[in-house]
């Protein structure tokens, strides 16, 4: 009876095995790899002048100070500002993760 157990548990014990260094290993190394990647390249590509600074900024605030004040109540009721921000951000995200071959 114990070498039956033993069996189960044994072929237990190896499908987790394998399930971690097939899956999650593998994912956890990649995504680490594309983390550290990117993280180093956006500063290069910041002071090479191929991403938006401060001073582009600059302009949307210029566009955004035409619009009335009657106007800007009901978006800051509506907490536009915030909303704007998290709506550009994921667009920008899904911009970038689409360009990765692996992923998107």
């Amino acid at each position: 009876m114990p070498a039956a157990l033993f069996g189960i548990l044994l072929s237990a014990f190896n499908s987790i095995f394998g399930f971690v260094l097939r899956a999650a290993t593998i994912k956890f190394i990649l995504f680490t790899v594309l983390y550290l990647a990117i993280r180093e390249i956006i500063p290069i590509l910041k002071n090479a002048g191929m991403l938006p600074g401060a001073e582009q900024a600059g302009s949307l605030n210029n566009a955004l100070l035409g619009i009335p004040s009657g106007v800007w109540y009901f978006l800051d009721l509506m907490n536009f500002p915030t909303g704007l921000r998290l709506v550009v951000s994921a667009y920008v995200t899904r911009f970038i993760i689409r360009r990765i071959p692996l992923i998107g």
